[in-house]
Protein backbone atom coordinates (compact mmCIF):
# COMPACT_ATOMS: atom_id res chain seq x y z
CA UNK A 1 0.00 0.00 0.00
CA UNK A 2 1.26 3.50 -0.80
CA UNK A 3 0.81 5.66 2.29
CA UNK A 4 2.22 8.95 0.91
CA UNK A 5 -0.72 9.69 -1.35
CA UNK A 6 -4.14 9.82 0.19
CA UNK A 7 -7.58 9.03 -1.06
CA UNK A 8 -8.10 12.77 -1.45
CA UNK A 9 -5.33 12.93 -4.02
CA UNK A 10 -6.86 10.03 -5.93
CA UNK A 11 -10.19 11.84 -6.05
CA UNK A 12 -8.44 15.04 -7.12
CA UNK A 13 -6.74 13.26 -10.01
CA UNK A 14 -10.05 11.81 -11.18
CA UNK A 15 -11.96 15.08 -10.90
CA UNK A 16 -9.52 17.78 -12.06
CA UNK A 17 -10.39 19.62 -15.21
CA UNK A 18 -7.24 19.13 -17.32
CA UNK A 19 -4.80 21.34 -19.21
CA UNK A 20 -5.49 23.91 -21.92
CA UNK A 21 -4.81 21.11 -24.40
CA UNK A 22 -7.57 19.05 -22.80
CA UNK A 23 -9.89 22.05 -22.88
CA UNK A 24 -9.31 22.36 -26.61
CA UNK A 25 -9.93 18.65 -27.04
CA UNK A 26 -13.22 18.94 -25.16
CA UNK A 27 -14.29 21.93 -27.27
CA UNK A 28 -13.54 19.91 -30.39
CA UNK A 29 -15.61 17.03 -29.12
CA UNK A 30 -12.61 14.80 -28.40
CA UNK A 31 -12.57 12.76 -25.19
CA UNK A 32 -10.99 14.32 -22.12
CA UNK A 33 -8.36 11.84 -21.05
CA UNK A 34 -6.99 11.63 -17.55
CA UNK A 35 -5.48 8.74 -15.63
CA UNK A 36 -7.73 6.73 -13.36
CA UNK A 37 -5.64 5.48 -10.45
CA UNK A 38 -6.91 3.35 -7.56
CA UNK A 39 -7.24 4.86 -4.10
CA UNK A 40 -5.11 2.01 -2.73
CA UNK A 41 -2.10 2.34 -5.00
CA UNK A 42 -0.26 -0.62 -6.48
CA UNK A 43 3.03 -1.68 -4.96
CA UNK A 44 6.10 -1.61 -7.20
CA UNK A 45 9.01 -1.29 -4.77
CA UNK A 46 11.15 -4.26 -3.81
CA UNK A 47 9.47 -4.16 -0.40
CA UNK A 48 5.95 -4.34 -1.81
CA UNK A 49 6.67 -6.35 -4.98
CA UNK A 50 9.84 -8.28 -4.18
CA UNK A 51 11.78 -10.15 -6.83
CA UNK A 52 10.32 -13.68 -6.81
CA UNK A 53 12.20 -16.06 -4.58
CA UNK A 54 12.92 -18.54 -7.36
CA UNK A 55 14.59 -15.72 -9.34
CA UNK A 56 17.05 -15.36 -6.49
CA UNK A 57 17.87 -19.07 -6.11
CA UNK A 58 20.65 -20.92 -7.83
CA UNK A 59 18.44 -22.96 -10.20
CA UNK A 60 18.36 -22.44 -13.06
CA UNK A 61 20.38 -19.25 -12.60
CA UNK A 62 20.09 -16.39 -10.11
CA UNK A 63 19.50 -12.79 -11.16
CA UNK A 64 21.19 -11.46 -8.02
CA UNK A 65 24.27 -10.31 -9.89
CA UNK A 66 22.55 -9.04 -13.02
CA UNK A 67 20.30 -6.27 -11.62
CA UNK A 68 21.13 -2.97 -13.38
CA UNK A 69 19.14 -0.75 -10.97
CA UNK A 70 21.36 2.21 -9.99
CA UNK A 71 21.50 3.10 -6.29
CA UNK A 72 20.38 6.64 -7.07
CA UNK A 73 17.12 5.43 -8.66
CA UNK A 74 15.56 2.52 -6.74
CA UNK A 75 11.99 1.55 -7.57
CA UNK A 76 9.53 3.39 -5.35
CA UNK A 77 5.76 3.10 -5.38
CA UNK A 78 5.08 6.79 -6.20
CA UNK A 79 7.94 6.88 -8.71
CA UNK A 80 6.76 3.85 -10.65
CA UNK A 81 3.14 5.07 -10.47
CA UNK A 82 4.23 8.31 -12.11
CA UNK A 83 6.23 6.23 -14.58
CA UNK A 84 3.16 4.17 -15.46
CA UNK A 85 1.15 7.31 -16.21
CA UNK A 86 3.98 8.75 -18.31
CA UNK A 87 4.44 5.43 -20.14
CA UNK A 88 0.84 5.49 -21.38
CA UNK A 89 0.45 9.25 -21.91
CA UNK A 90 0.34 10.37 -25.56
CA UNK A 91 1.31 13.85 -24.38
CA UNK A 92 4.91 12.66 -24.48
CA UNK A 93 4.82 12.87 -28.29
CA UNK A 94 4.83 15.95 -30.48
CA UNK A 95 1.49 15.13 -32.11
CA UNK A 96 -0.29 13.80 -28.99
CA UNK A 97 -0.84 10.46 -30.71
CA UNK A 98 2.08 8.25 -29.64
CA UNK A 99 2.82 6.93 -26.14
CA UNK A 100 5.62 4.61 -25.06
CA UNK A 101 2.87 2.01 -24.85
CA UNK A 102 1.93 2.50 -28.51
CA UNK A 103 4.94 0.36 -29.42
CA UNK A 104 5.59 -1.42 -26.11
CA UNK A 105 2.20 -3.07 -25.65
CA UNK A 106 1.42 -5.12 -22.56
CA UNK A 107 -0.50 -7.84 -24.42
CA UNK A 108 2.64 -8.52 -26.46
CA UNK A 109 5.08 -8.63 -23.55
CA UNK A 110 5.69 -4.87 -23.80
CA UNK A 111 6.93 -5.40 -27.35
CA UNK A 112 5.20 -5.06 -30.70
CA UNK A 113 3.97 -7.41 -33.40
CA UNK A 114 4.54 -4.88 -36.18
CA UNK A 115 7.84 -5.50 -37.91
CA UNK A 116 8.68 -1.80 -37.53
CA UNK A 117 6.57 0.29 -35.18
CA UNK A 118 4.95 3.51 -36.35
CA UNK A 119 6.03 6.83 -34.85
CA UNK A 120 5.00 10.46 -35.40
CA UNK A 121 3.85 11.24 -38.92
CA UNK A 122 3.62 7.47 -39.52
CA UNK A 123 7.40 7.23 -39.86
CA UNK A 124 9.22 4.00 -38.97
CA UNK A 125 12.55 3.34 -37.27
CA UNK A 126 14.95 0.93 -38.95
CA UNK A 127 14.82 -1.64 -36.15
CA UNK A 128 12.07 -3.45 -34.27
CA UNK A 129 10.67 -2.41 -30.94
CA UNK A 130 12.51 -4.26 -28.19
CA UNK A 131 10.41 -6.04 -25.55
CA UNK A 132 10.84 -4.68 -22.01
CA UNK A 133 10.07 -7.64 -19.72
CA UNK A 134 12.94 -8.33 -17.31
CA UNK A 135 15.01 -5.46 -18.71
CA UNK A 136 16.15 -4.97 -15.13
CA UNK A 137 18.25 -8.12 -15.31
CA UNK A 138 20.65 -7.23 -18.10
CA UNK A 139 23.87 -6.99 -16.12
CA UNK A 140 25.79 -4.85 -18.58
CA UNK A 141 23.10 -2.18 -18.18
CA UNK A 142 23.24 -0.72 -21.68
CA UNK A 143 20.12 -0.30 -23.83
CA UNK A 144 18.88 -0.31 -27.43
CA UNK A 145 19.74 -3.05 -29.89
CA UNK A 146 23.08 -1.31 -30.47
CA UNK A 147 23.61 -0.48 -26.77
CA UNK A 148 24.16 3.20 -27.51
CA UNK A 149 22.49 4.21 -24.23
CA UNK A 150 24.67 3.75 -21.16
CA UNK A 151 21.69 3.10 -18.86
CA UNK A 152 17.94 2.67 -18.87
CA UNK A 153 17.61 6.23 -17.55
CA UNK A 154 19.54 7.48 -20.57
CA UNK A 155 17.64 5.27 -23.00
CA UNK A 156 14.24 6.51 -21.87
CA UNK A 157 14.79 10.01 -23.27
CA UNK A 158 15.96 8.94 -26.75
CA UNK A 159 12.60 7.76 -28.20
CA UNK A 160 10.85 10.83 -26.82
CA UNK A 161 13.17 13.11 -28.82
CA UNK A 162 13.65 10.90 -31.87
CA UNK A 163 11.98 12.39 -34.95
CA UNK A 164 11.07 8.90 -36.16
CA UNK A 165 9.42 7.95 -32.86
CA UNK A 166 7.85 10.60 -30.61
CA UNK A 167 9.50 13.77 -31.92
CA UNK A 168 9.23 15.82 -28.70
CA UNK A 169 11.79 18.34 -27.43
CA UNK A 170 12.50 17.78 -23.74
CA UNK A 171 12.08 21.45 -22.80
CA UNK A 172 8.71 21.55 -24.55
CA UNK A 173 7.69 18.30 -22.87
CA UNK A 174 8.51 19.67 -19.42
CA UNK A 175 6.33 22.71 -20.08
CA UNK A 176 3.51 20.56 -21.44
CA UNK A 177 3.47 18.23 -18.45
CA UNK A 178 3.80 21.12 -16.00
CA UNK A 179 0.61 22.58 -17.50
CA UNK A 180 -1.26 19.27 -17.28
CA UNK A 181 -3.46 19.18 -14.22
CA UNK A 182 -2.68 15.73 -12.83
CA UNK A 183 1.12 15.83 -13.02
CA UNK A 184 2.04 18.26 -10.19
CA UNK A 185 0.60 15.92 -7.55
CA UNK A 186 2.25 12.87 -9.12
CA UNK A 187 5.67 14.54 -9.36
CA UNK A 188 5.34 15.83 -5.80
CA UNK A 189 4.55 12.36 -4.51
CA UNK A 190 7.47 10.84 -6.41
CA UNK A 191 10.14 13.50 -5.92
CA UNK A 192 8.98 15.87 -3.18
CA UNK A 193 8.08 18.86 -5.38
CA UNK A 194 5.96 19.47 -8.49
CA UNK A 195 8.93 20.45 -10.67
CA UNK A 196 8.89 18.63 -14.01
CA UNK A 197 12.36 17.92 -15.40
CA UNK A 198 13.72 15.55 -18.01
CA UNK A 199 15.77 13.78 -15.34
CA UNK A 200 12.67 13.15 -13.26
CA UNK A 201 10.76 11.92 -16.30
CA UNK A 202 13.61 9.51 -17.06
CA UNK A 203 13.87 8.30 -13.47
CA UNK A 204 10.12 7.64 -13.14
CA UNK A 205 9.84 5.84 -16.48
CA UNK A 206 12.93 3.74 -15.67
CA UNK A 207 11.38 2.73 -12.35
CA UNK A 208 8.22 1.56 -14.09
CA UNK A 209 10.15 -0.36 -16.75
CA UNK A 210 12.33 -2.09 -14.12
CA UNK A 211 9.15 -3.13 -12.30
CA UNK A 212 8.11 -5.16 -15.39
CA UNK A 213 9.29 -8.50 -14.03
CA UNK A 214 7.74 -11.49 -15.79
CA UNK A 215 7.88 -14.45 -13.39
CA UNK A 216 4.59 -16.37 -13.47
CA UNK A 217 4.86 -18.52 -16.59
CA UNK A 218 4.35 -22.28 -16.59
CA UNK A 219 8.12 -22.59 -16.64
CA UNK A 220 8.31 -20.55 -13.41
CA UNK A 221 5.82 -22.88 -11.74
CA UNK A 222 8.43 -25.62 -11.95
CA UNK A 223 10.68 -23.70 -9.56
CA UNK A 224 8.23 -21.54 -7.64
CA UNK A 225 7.53 -23.94 -4.77
CA UNK A 226 10.90 -23.35 -3.17
CA UNK A 227 11.66 -27.07 -3.04
CA UNK A 228 12.97 -29.40 -5.70
CA UNK A 229 11.93 -28.44 -9.25
CA UNK A 230 8.67 -30.08 -10.27
CA UNK A 231 9.25 -30.87 -13.95
CA UNK A 232 6.04 -32.88 -14.09
CA UNK A 233 4.25 -29.56 -14.56
CA UNK A 234 5.61 -29.54 -18.11
CA UNK A 235 4.55 -31.94 -20.83
CA UNK A 236 6.98 -34.56 -22.11
CA UNK A 237 7.55 -32.48 -25.24
CA UNK A 238 8.18 -29.33 -23.21
CA UNK A 239 10.62 -31.15 -20.93
CA UNK A 240 12.51 -32.37 -24.00
CA UNK A 241 12.61 -28.79 -25.28
CA UNK A 242 14.02 -27.60 -21.96
CA UNK A 243 16.67 -30.30 -22.11
CA UNK A 244 17.67 -29.22 -25.61
CA UNK A 245 17.68 -25.57 -24.51
CA UNK A 246 20.08 -26.38 -21.65
CA UNK A 247 22.21 -29.13 -23.21
CA UNK A 248 25.40 -27.87 -24.85
CA UNK A 249 25.46 -31.08 -26.89
CA UNK A 250 22.19 -30.06 -28.53
CA UNK A 251 21.14 -26.40 -28.84
CA UNK A 252 22.71 -25.08 -25.65
CA UNK A 253 20.67 -21.86 -25.83
CA UNK A 254 21.36 -21.29 -22.14
CA UNK A 255 24.99 -20.52 -22.98
CA UNK A 256 23.81 -17.08 -24.10
CA UNK A 257 20.29 -16.75 -22.61
CA UNK A 258 21.43 -17.09 -19.03
CA UNK A 259 19.66 -16.97 -15.67
CA UNK A 260 16.05 -17.79 -15.00
CA UNK A 261 15.12 -14.48 -16.66
CA UNK A 262 16.52 -15.79 -19.99
CA UNK A 263 18.37 -12.52 -20.62
CA UNK A 264 21.42 -12.72 -22.87
CA UNK A 265 24.71 -11.93 -21.18
CA UNK A 266 25.86 -9.39 -23.79
CA UNK A 267 25.35 -8.10 -27.32
CA UNK A 268 26.65 -10.59 -29.85
CA UNK A 269 26.91 -11.42 -33.53
CA UNK A 270 24.78 -14.49 -34.20
CA UNK A 271 25.61 -14.87 -37.88
CA UNK A 272 22.48 -13.39 -39.40
CA UNK A 273 24.45 -12.25 -42.46
CA UNK A 274 27.82 -12.94 -44.06
CA UNK A 275 28.44 -9.18 -44.06
CA UNK A 276 26.55 -7.06 -41.53
CA UNK A 277 25.08 -4.02 -43.27
CA UNK A 278 23.65 -2.91 -39.91
CA UNK A 279 26.67 -3.03 -37.61
CA UNK A 280 24.62 -2.64 -34.41
CA UNK A 281 26.89 -2.28 -31.40
CA UNK A 282 29.84 -2.92 -33.72
CA UNK A 283 30.67 -5.93 -35.83
CA UNK A 284 27.03 -6.83 -36.36
CA UNK A 285 26.47 -7.35 -32.65
CA UNK A 286 23.01 -6.80 -31.17
CA UNK A 287 21.60 -6.94 -27.67
CA UNK A 288 18.70 -9.42 -27.52
CA UNK A 289 15.81 -8.98 -25.10
CA UNK A 290 14.69 -11.55 -22.53
CA UNK A 291 13.01 -14.62 -24.00
CA UNK A 292 10.07 -14.18 -21.62
CA UNK A 293 6.79 -13.99 -23.58
CA UNK A 294 8.71 -14.47 -26.82
CA UNK A 295 5.88 -16.53 -28.32
CA UNK A 296 3.42 -13.62 -28.24
CA UNK A 297 5.60 -11.03 -30.00
CA UNK A 298 6.62 -12.16 -33.49
CA UNK A 299 8.40 -11.34 -35.78
CA UNK A 300 11.95 -11.89 -34.53
CA UNK A 301 15.47 -10.42 -34.62
CA UNK A 302 16.34 -6.72 -34.68
CA UNK A 303 14.97 -6.44 -38.22
CA UNK A 304 11.99 -8.78 -37.84
CA UNK A 305 13.23 -11.12 -40.59
CA UNK A 306 11.78 -14.29 -39.04
CA UNK A 307 8.01 -14.60 -38.81
CA UNK A 308 7.80 -17.56 -36.41
CA UNK A 309 9.71 -19.21 -33.58
CA UNK A 310 10.06 -22.27 -35.80
CA UNK A 311 11.99 -20.13 -38.29
CA UNK A 312 14.24 -18.87 -35.48
CA UNK A 313 15.01 -22.42 -34.36
CA UNK A 314 15.69 -23.48 -37.94
CA UNK A 315 18.10 -20.56 -38.33
CA UNK A 316 20.10 -21.59 -35.27
CA UNK A 317 20.01 -25.19 -36.48
CA UNK A 318 21.22 -24.74 -40.05
CA UNK A 319 21.31 -21.07 -41.04
CA UNK A 320 24.08 -19.32 -39.09
CA UNK A 321 26.35 -17.45 -41.52
CA UNK A 322 30.16 -17.35 -41.39
CA UNK A 323 30.48 -13.72 -40.35
CA UNK A 324 34.03 -12.83 -39.23
CA UNK A 325 32.59 -11.38 -35.99
CA UNK A 326 30.47 -14.47 -35.22
CA UNK A 327 30.22 -15.20 -31.50
CA UNK A 328 32.64 -18.01 -30.57
CA UNK A 329 29.80 -19.90 -28.89
CA UNK A 330 28.19 -20.29 -32.30
CA UNK A 331 31.29 -21.74 -33.94
CA UNK A 332 32.24 -25.39 -34.39
CA UNK A 333 35.68 -26.59 -33.33
CA UNK A 334 37.10 -25.76 -36.78
CA UNK A 335 35.77 -22.19 -36.63
CA UNK A 336 32.90 -22.72 -39.07
CA UNK A 337 29.30 -21.83 -38.10
CA UNK A 338 27.87 -24.38 -35.73
CA UNK A 339 25.20 -26.76 -37.01
CA UNK A 340 22.90 -28.35 -34.45
CA UNK A 341 21.54 -31.20 -36.63
CA UNK A 342 18.21 -31.19 -34.81
CA UNK A 343 15.50 -33.59 -35.89
CA UNK A 344 12.10 -32.07 -36.74
CA UNK A 345 10.68 -33.47 -33.50
CA UNK A 346 13.47 -31.73 -31.57
CA UNK A 347 12.73 -28.42 -33.26
CA UNK A 348 9.08 -28.82 -32.28
CA UNK A 349 10.10 -29.57 -28.70
CA UNK A 350 12.25 -26.46 -28.48
CA UNK A 351 9.39 -24.30 -29.76
CA UNK A 352 7.06 -25.96 -27.25
CA UNK A 353 9.45 -25.09 -24.43
CA UNK A 354 9.69 -21.45 -25.57
CA UNK A 355 5.91 -21.30 -25.35
CA UNK A 356 6.09 -22.21 -21.65
CA UNK A 357 7.79 -18.82 -21.10
CA UNK A 358 4.50 -17.03 -21.81
CA UNK A 359 3.23 -15.32 -18.65
CA UNK A 360 -0.53 -14.60 -18.91
CA UNK A 361 -0.61 -12.91 -15.50
CA UNK A 362 2.08 -10.46 -16.61
CA UNK A 363 0.30 -9.76 -19.89
CA UNK A 364 -2.89 -8.84 -17.99
CA UNK A 365 -1.58 -7.38 -14.72
CA UNK A 366 -3.60 -4.27 -13.86
CA UNK A 367 -0.66 -2.54 -12.16
CA UNK A 368 1.15 -2.54 -15.52
CA UNK A 369 -1.93 -1.64 -17.57
CA UNK A 370 -3.13 1.53 -19.25
CA UNK A 371 -4.47 4.02 -16.66
CA UNK A 372 -6.10 6.10 -19.43
CA UNK A 373 -9.23 4.08 -20.22
CA UNK A 374 -10.53 6.63 -22.73
CA UNK A 375 -7.26 6.53 -24.65
CA UNK A 376 -6.74 2.77 -24.81
CA UNK A 377 -8.42 2.45 -28.19
CA UNK A 378 -6.52 5.47 -29.52
CA UNK A 379 -3.15 3.98 -28.58
CA UNK A 380 -4.04 0.64 -30.13
CA UNK A 381 -5.28 2.17 -33.37
CA UNK A 382 -2.29 4.49 -33.69
CA UNK A 383 0.10 1.58 -33.18
CA UNK A 384 -1.47 -0.22 -36.15
CA UNK A 385 -1.27 2.70 -38.59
Amino acid sequence: MWSRVSLALALFLAACGGSAEDTARRAAGAPLCEPVLPAMRYGYSDADAPIPRHFLGSMPGTVVFTDNSPPENPITNPGATLGRVLFYDVRLSADDRIACASCHQQAWGFGDTARFSSGVNSRHPARRTMALANARFYEYGRFFWDERASSLEAQILHPIQDTLEMGMRLDALARKLDATSYYPALFTAAFGSPAVTSDRIAFALAQFVRSLVSAESRFDAVFATGGAPNYSLLSEQEREGLRIFNDAGDAGCVNCHRTIAQVADRANNIGLDVVSTDTGAGGGRFKPPSLRNVAVRPPYMHDGRFATLREVVEFYDTGIEANPELDPRLRASDGSPRRLHLEPVQRDALVAFLNTLTDPAFLRAERFSDPFPCRSAMIRSDALR
